[in-house]
């Protein structure tokens, strides 16, 4: 008797959740299913919550009287709205996401303000609000401490991007209070101040943070290290300073690292080379790094940069020898190291890196040949060489220089030269050197000669301030 009363309320259950799915899809109208009425309509407060978020932030239409029910399907529906039923309470349905800022979703209005009431919504998953906060200066909000909010937080996508108004600090609940959250995205704003570290708690669900292009300033937190099960983490063109702390060493599931146009200074911690196993995309560009401390030259060291496939780091202060060990990364599609001020020869290593599309070395003061197995990287479509102090014979082919074609640029090299079968070649008209006998390739460049750093020649930085700089570096 108890097995067949259990079967019978399975059979209720699956039923109720098979009526549910058919209801939420195809039916206006409320269903009496085993003596429960099901409705399509919003709990009463969740509904009023919900108006008062549009009427913060969109003057499209008299949404009370246009779309008195918005979780109705059919002609009542509303835009840039999901609702669902959830498993404990299928009397209401309730709003799941939202979107607005992007055709078809809701436009903004001008004097559009952030709405602390997201957070109250008892039900939501996800929001995105996307050029919304064009004209009138706003700020991130919690609602009064005098307003409970949903416990757990049911929110796990927040996405604010591309709002020009949006300014102030990154509120510390953002992180302490939303503990469900995985996706955080406040790219392409005007968010200032440091990034909040006190409440990182232990254990976070986030997945994605991209705090890029904003004006945060301050050093990146220690605490970083703390998000064990972040796979993203881009805190790009922002005024960052500091250095890069080794806790991100703790982030073993990470894949992408963008740290580029900061101003981060100091060695790059021994922890991003070693540690970082998952890695696939590193971002370091446009900073005040070097690699000191990174134990490269002399005796030869293992990375674990083992899935590597995008390595970006130009634009720095590392007035060393390029890396033997960055041709141990195999996987490597594209490795830039230009305007960096990295002296003596290209290692032959370099060469081993069969997957490698694009090369971008230029701007340094780079020496001797060019190496020789560079003419084997089946897979490269552009290389760019230039403005360095190499010399002799240009070692690729007539074939290779038709691949490359304009995608090649070996200029600024007075000691380069093209054989004479090469420079016959269509190809080889754009590479940026002569034939060999035929011009002055004489000896290479006197160190007078040698171009400066690109990033200090192709600013508005003089040739007085580039020397100050370089003598601090070097003394």
């Amino acid at each position: 008797m108890l097995c067949s009363h259990s079967s019978f309320t399975l059979h209720q259950l699956l039923l109720k959740l098979l009526f549910s799915f058919l209801l939420h899809y195809y039916s206006p109208s409320p269903i009496l299913v085993f003596g429960s009425t099901i409705t399509t309509t919003m709990h009463p407060l969740e509904q009023e919550t919900l108006f008062k978020i549009m009427e913060t932030l969109s003057s499209d239409q008299d949404w009370r009287s246009s779309y008195p029910n918005p979780c109705r399907p059919g002609a009542s529906s509303w835009p840039g709205i999901v609702c669902k039923f959830t498993a404990n309470d299928i009397r209401y349905s309730h709003v799941t996401r939202l979107d607005f800022g992007t055709p078809p979703n809701p436009s903004c209005k001008n004097s559009a303000t952030f709405p602390p009431e997201i957070f109250e919504l008892p039900h939501l998953e996800s929001i995105f609000i996307f050029q919304c906060f064009t004209r009138t200066p706003t700020r991130i909000t919690f609602p009064p401490q005098n307003r409970a909010l949903p416990t757990p937080s049911p929110l796990q996508q927040l996405s604010l991007r591309s709002n020009s108004a949006l300014i102030g600090t990154i509120p510390p609940q953002l992180l302490s209070s939303l503990t469900s959250l995985q996706i955080l995205t406040l790219s392409q704003n005007r968010l200032s101040g440091k990034i909040p570290t006190a409440t990182i708690p232990a254990g976070s669900s986030l997945v994605h943070l991209d705090l890029s292009y904003n004006v945060l300033t301050g050093p990146i937190p220690s605490e970083i290290g703390s998000l064990r099960k972040l796979v993203g983490l881009d805190l790009s063109y922002n005024r960052l300073t500091g250095k890069i702390p080794s806790s991100i060493g703790e982030l073993a599931v990470l894949q992408k690292l963008d740290l580029s146009s900061n101003s981060l200074a100091g060695a790059i911690p021994d922890a991003v080379f070693n540690r970082l196993e998952s890695l696939v995309f590193l971002a370091l560009s446009n900073n005040r790094l070097n690699i000191n401390g990174a134990g490269f030259g002399g005796r030869k060291k293992k990375i674990g940069l083992r899935n590597l496939q995008y390595f970006l780091m130009d634009g720095n202060l590392m007035f060393a020898p390029l890396p033997v060990e960055f041709g141990q990364l195999k996987k490597l599609q594209e490795l830039r190291l230009s305007n960096s001020g990295y002296w003596g020869k290209i290692p032959p290593e370099y060469s081993q890196l069969v997957n490698l599309s694009s090369l971008s070395l230029q701007n340094n003061r780079l020496s001797g040949e060019i190496p020789a197995g560079f003419a084997g990287l089946s897979r490269i479509y552009h290389m760019n060489l230039s403005r360095n102090l190499l010399d002799g014979v240009v070692p690729f082919n007539s074939s290779f220089l038709r691949r490359l074609g304009r995608n090649l640029d070996l200029s600024g090299n007075a000691g380069l030269c093209l054989t004479p079968s090469a420079a016959a070649d269509d190809g080889g008209g754009g590479v940026g050197v002569g034939v060999c006998g035929k011009t002055k390739t004489g000896s290479p460049l006197k160190l007078s000669e040698a171009p400066l750093l690109g990033w200090c020649c192709c600013s508005n930085y003089n040739l007085l301030f580039t020397l100050i700089l370089m003598l601090f570096w070097f003394f």
